[in-house]
């Protein structure tokens, strides 16, 4: 069986690279078709192919050029068309992304049967016309790949989209992170920290609740607290906080590559996603890789985590309880021990690639039987 994994803006290089060994190694020939990833290196491929077809004038123009969107936009539309007479080379196309979902309906390749993950949040209040974008979106496809069985409801109750369309498969926990050949130390001054540490990484968004676990973290003894991640919002609220917590917090503006990052997230005796809103995060899946004791927001696809023992589960924006539940698990090794060991399980079992990869293929099968 011959799939290509389409993910143009290289939106998800963790996932896309990890779904594509599994799937590779459960008996598909894999094509990965994507773009050049500008914040890093790439996980390092295994067992299939990568072919960076996408934005390649854009990607040697670099971040900061200007124009870049608008340049890559028109690029966007090239290229997908170009794709299409790629595509038929597969037996099956599996997109990860469209990077302009209105006029990518219009331009996808004829070729069927084709599958899309659904990766990115959906509106907690969808208006009418939110409600028919995405139903016709999904409903262009074969089949659609959701990673929660939250998700698969609300497409199906408020979405409208047809019963039977959605299959839901986990998001696997990302242990190739735990395997960085080049994996780099904790900077110094992380080093010589000798008490508990709470952690919570990733890029800074509104949602992602920074400021909620600001405010709880004044509520807590005898441990620091580490952010670390790209800014994307303004800092300086954030700061102010910080500077008004009687605990420790370091702040590390920046985004973190793959190998700075197992050090960071080994050293943690507990990770936190005091999430607003979401319905699956990279973090997380992280966190079940490295076994760590983890506390999450209620949020989307998270209390289906936390029910494998996974997890403690606090109210989204309830700074209070988020205090209460990160002072329990400091103050608590025997708990932190039990958490980190259900992550782990957790990750070998249900969340495992291996399994994935397999449920990836049984699901390709079944649509390549209909098609």
């Amino acid at each position: 069986m011959r799939v290509q994994v389409v993910d143009p803006p290289a939106f998800s290089p963790p996932y896309d690279h990890s779904l594509c060994a599994a799937i590779s190694a459960a008996g598909a020939e894999v094509e990965l078709v994507t773009s050049r990833y500008l914040y890093g290196p790439p996980p390092a491929q295994n067992g299939y192919r990568v072919n960076e077809a996408f934005y390649r004038r854009s990607a040697e123009r670099g971040l900061e050029a200007r124009g870049r969107r608008a340049y890559k936009l028109a690029e966007h539309v090239r290229d997908m068309s170009r794709y299409r007479a790629h595509a038929e080379q597969a037996d099956l196309v599996h997109w990860q992304w469209f990077p302009v979902p209105q006029a990518d309906r219009f331009l996808l390749a004829p070729k069927r049967p084709r599958v899309f993950t659904l990766h990115h949040y959906l509106p907690e209040e969808p208006s009418r016309r939110q409600r028919r974008a995405v139903r016709k979106r999904l409903e262009a496809m074969d089949g659609v790949v959701m990673h929660s069985e939250h998700g698969r409801q609300r497409m199906e109750e408020e979405f409208g989209v047809r019963s039977g369309l959605i299959e839901v498969i986990p998001h696997g926990a990302l242990d190739y992170l735990t395997r960085q050949p080049d994996e780099q130390p904790l900077p110094p001054e992380l080093a010589e920290v000798e008490g508990p540490v709470i952690l919570a990484f990733g890029i800074i968004r509104p949602y992602k609740g920074t400021d909620v676990l600001l405010r709880a973290f004044r509520e807590l003894a005898g441990a620091e607290l580490w952010i670390a991640g790209k800014p994307m919002t303004d800092m300086q609220p954030l700061r102010e906080l910080a500077r008004a917590a009687p605990g420790k917090v370091r702040i590390l503006e920046r985004f973190i590559p793959d190998n700075e990052l197992p050090a960071l997230v080994r050293r943690a005796d507990v990770l936190v996603l005091p999430y607003r809103t979401v319905e699956q995060s990279g973090v997380l899946y992280t966190g079940l890789a490295f076994g760590k004791a983890m506390v999450l927001s209620a949020v989307g696809g998270f209390p289906e985590v936390a029910a494998h023992g996974a997890a403690r589960l606090v109210a989204p924006g309830e700074e209070a309880e988020l205090a209460s539940a990160l002072s329990e698990l400091v103050a608590s090794p025997e708990e932190r021990s039990a958490l980190a060991d259900a992550a782990a399980d957790a990750a070998e079992t249900h969340y495992s690639w291996d399994r994935i990869g397999e449920r990836h293929l049984d699901l390709y099968r079944r649509l390549l039987e209909q098609s």
